[in-house]
């Protein structure tokens, strides 16, 4: 079952959101300037999630988010069973690392998130940073440029954290993290179940612009 690529999703997923959420909280902590937060929170966010891609991508694939599962696979690139298996262990990592972020900050462990996220504009804004990163992910695996997926995925994530109103949380098992949180990333369970559909919806649209964008480079190997 490559433990070693599950557990390398589980730490991935885990660091990111341990980032999105202690971030948040040091933000909240050292100022009130709600602009001068959300910058903290995307520049940490954006930082660790270019590491975490660079070292684990060799490992797992540097998946750490099931909406990007889901395309790798309708694509065949990905089985059924590891479909289930990263996806089960992204959400163990996201569940973790919000729980490091509260004991980093020496929070209650377990801090149920009161912030409701609701409205047609937040469920858009999911939908459009979802599609915009898998469409990122996938025309440049389709050009036969996915190595750089370390440093063009957060390119998009530090965008798109400023412009859609959502900030971008465009992934299912850190939003679910984010539900344990009540802090400045805090989304309430209630609002999660929308959040988690826009992001599904925006992985296909994502899929289908890769795929009429770029037709995929033949492997180079085949033989």
């Amino acid at each position: 079952m490559k433990l070693r690529a599950h557990f390398a999703e589980y730490l991935g997923t885990a660091l990111i959101t341990a980032t999105v959420i202690g971030s948040g909280i040091m933000a909240q902590v050292l100022t009130r300037d709600v602009l001068l937060q959300l910058f903290v929170n995307t520049f940490a966010t954006v930082l660790i999630l270019a590491l975490a891609i660079w070292l684990l991508a060799p490992v797992s694939g540097a998946y750490f988010n099931p909406a990007v599962l889901l395309v790798a696979f309708l694509r065949r690139e990905l089985s059924a069973l590891h479909l289930l298996t990263f996806t089960l262990v992204q959400v163990a990592g996201a569940a973790s690392g919000a729980i490091m972020a509260h004991a980093l900050f020496n929070r209650a462990l377990i801090d149920p998130s009161t912030t409701t996220r609701d409205g047609s504009w937040l469920f858009l804004s999911e939908v459009v940073a979802t599609a915009g990163l898998i469409a990122t992910i996938f025309i440049a695996k389709n050009q036969g440029r996915g190595e750089n997926a370390f440093w063009l995925v957060p390119l998009w994530i530090g965008g798109a954290y400023v412009f859609t109103s959502s900030t971008s949380f465009a992934n299912p098992a850190i939003t679910l993290g984010r539900s344990l949180t009540d802090s400045f990333a805090g989304i309430a369970i209630a609002s999660v179940p929308v959040f988690i559909a826009a992001q599904l919806l925006g992985a296909i649209l994502g899929h289908f612009i890769a795929e009429v964008l770029v037709k995929r480079e033949p492997e180079l190997n085949a033989s």
